[in-house]
């Protein structure tokens, strides 16, 4: 997940944009009970108190310490508890251990943020200069980033309790009988890859550049679970010849047989969800799986990953509109034909290591740190999920995670090359 700028809308957000971003979050928490916001059920998830509470320390940290006079930090000791990455801005508190902080407790980040919100707000409600509202802009795409982290979050804590309790109660009503996989030719060529400058942007994703494409084609939807059921019952778990090296050691390691959440139970397949246990839907997106996965499955299948140039070659123009984060639903789905789902439903790795663009520059100062250090080990995602806020996408947008991670709500769409005459 990514955090600086390199470009900016022309409007500045105002306190109403504010107040709604913040408001999302208070949402997303409220069916939570203390308990559930201080667990962390393996190191890479944080708690749900620590989201709320990190994301009110960007505001304090980088907008009101620098910009109003007389401010002082609501408590001494959450500059350590709720920094991340930034190194620049002072010690930090081990990301493996935020579940072993008990206080503050989940209301007093209730008042943390409700103090922060009212000096915002009256910091918003004047004149504010570009660089301020560049920074506002940030602090809110990046809450936008942690509202989707809450939510993987809590879905792998709640998975954990033998219970197997709900976050929300939501429809469970299948999504219908699967379509037909159709494909998307392109042509290949020089393209355009990258952000243009217009409107809000992190700065991974520039600077904008050509790269050459061979003739290619994307699925027109998502891999299903029900395919994916065919990958398991055809032995694809258990076929060296389908995984790469470290993805074959990591499957033999975890001894996985199946996507991170699906248990097998009484003869039958069930996913943990968002609503608890259900009954597993083939015609839902597969959702929660690594890149050692996903890239086993389109061998399987004769295929390949798209590369993350290949993707965006398809996505750009068309409307960055999709399934994304709706309280009522909570489930990536599949849609009707003609609707490629290419901005919701799940996360789409893609083959594109994630590396700097040609040109690349980290931002200068505190801000800039997160992107640029982390261009390393990991792999590109495309697309966003059913637990991406609206608004939050782009064309351009570049995810990343690790190629073992699963928590994400990560799937995968296939590619194939186009045989063209020489």
């Amino acid at each position: 997940m990514t955090t600086t700028p390199t470009t900016t809308s022309t409007d500045a957000p105002t306190h109403e944009d504010y107040q709604r971003v913040r408001g999302l979050t208070e949402a997303l928490a409220a069916p939570l009970t203390p308990e559930d916001q201080t667990v962390q059920s393996m190191p890479d998830v944080s708690p749900t108190k620590w989201h709320r509470a990190h994301v009110t320390w960007f505001f304090e940290t980088f907008v009101l310490g620098p910009n109003v006079t007389g401010y002082e930090p609501f408590h001494p000791a959450y500059g350590y508890l709720f920094n991340s990455y930034y190194e620049a801005v002072g010690k930090r508190h081990p990301r493996p251990d935020r579940g072993l902080v008990t206080r503050p407790g989940a209301a007093e980040i209730g008042d943390y943020r409700r103090c922060v919100d009212t000096a915002m707000v009256d910091l918003l409600a004047g004149e504010v200069d570009d660089e301020v509202a560049d920074l506002v802009e940030l602090g809110l795409h990046h809450e936008q980033q942690h509202q989707e982290l809450l939510l993987m979050d809590i879905k792998h804590v709640l998975s954990t309790n033998p219970t197997e309790p709900a976050y929300l109660d939501l429809p469970l009503a299948p999504v219908g009988p699967l379509r037909d996989l159709g494909w998307v030719d392109h042509p290949g060529g020089l393209v355009d890859v990258g952000h243009t400058g217009d409107g809000f942007a992190f700065d991974n994703e520039g600077p904008r550049h050509s790269a050459w494409l061979e003739p290619f084609a994307l699925a027109d939807r998502p891999v299903s679970n029900g395919e994916w059921l065919s990958f398991i019952e055809d032995g694809g778990y258990r076929r060296p010849d389908l995984w790469l090296s470290d993805g074959w050691n990591a499957v033999n390691a975890d001894e996985a047989t199946a996507p991170l959440y699906w248990r097998w139970s009484d003869g039958a397949w069930t996913e943990f969800t968002l609503a608890g246990a259900v009954p597993l839907d083939p015609g839902r997106p597969v959702a929660h799986v690594s890149y050692y996965e996903a890239d086993a499955f389109a061998r399987w299948a004769d295929a390949r990953l798209p590369t993350e140039s290949e993707w965006e070659a398809v996505a750009r123009g068309r409307p960055v509109e999709g399934r994304n984060l709706d309280l009522g639903r909570l489930r990536p789905e599949t849609g009707p034909p003609g609707d490629l789902g290419l901005f919701g439903d799940v996360w789409e790795w893609t083959s594109s290591a994630y590396l700097p663009y040609p040109g690349f520059r980290p931002a200068a100062g505190a801000v800039g740190e997160y992107n640029g250090k982390f261009m390393v080990g990991q792999h590109v995602l495309r697309g966003g999920s059913c637990a991406t806020p609206v608004g939050h996408l782009r064309p351009t947008y570049r995810n990343f995670f690790p190629p073992g991670a699963q928590w994400a709500f990560s799937g995968l769409r296939l590619a194939r090359d186009l045989e063209v005459s020489r």
